[in-house]
């Protein structure tokens, strides 16, 4: 918070925010728990089992919490890496796979060494895409691959490089 108001006025003034705020600024505001925080993204699933054994098979992620409801189930997934986790909503008595749409939208993790993560993917069976190198105009912005999930979610795999940490 900046003081303001002049003549000694003690009026508190949000502090600026974004790009052009101070280091301090910044900083004021985590402390006061100002900042937005990601903490999870859910997706639908239609079976419990075999989605939580991709997400253990394929990031390291355990069960951190189930909460089971009359009608539906939401089962949070993490691994120590990040607090941020992974929803899944089972809705019961659904027997019919969810519809995607046409819209492009994915869940992007980051790994260190790519190349073994993809060699991993194939051992185990998970079936990525091939690896590429996005390099518009030569200069190269990522590494990274496609896996689909059990219910088709698209998951990106990112090499830990550049802002992609």
């Amino acid at each position: 918070m900046i003081r303001g108001g002049g003549r000694g006025s003690k009026a508190l003034l949000p502090a600026p925010r974004g790009a052009g705020a101070t280091l301090i600024e910044q900083l004021d505001q985590v402390r006061e728990g100002r900042l937005a925080k990601a903490i999870h993204s859910m997706i639908r699933v239609l079976d419990e089992a075999r989605s939580v054994a991709f997400y253990e098979k394929a990031f390291g992620l355990t069960v951190a919490d189930r909460l089971d409801f009359p009608d539906f189930t939401l089962i949070y997934m993490s691994n120590p890496e990040t607090e941020f986790e992974v929803e899944l909503t089972v809705n019961k008595g659904r027997t019919e796979p969810y519809d995607l749409g046409d819209g492009y939208g994915h869940l992007a993790v980051s790994v260190a060494d790519l190349d073994a993560e993809h060699a991993r993917f194939e051992a185990e069976g998970l079936a990525p895409r091939k690896l590429v190198e996005f390099a518009p105009a030569g200069e190269l912005v990522g590494r990274f691959f496609f896996v689909a999930d059990p219910d088709g979610y698209q998951i990106e795999v990112l090499e830990r490089s550049g802002r992609f940490k």
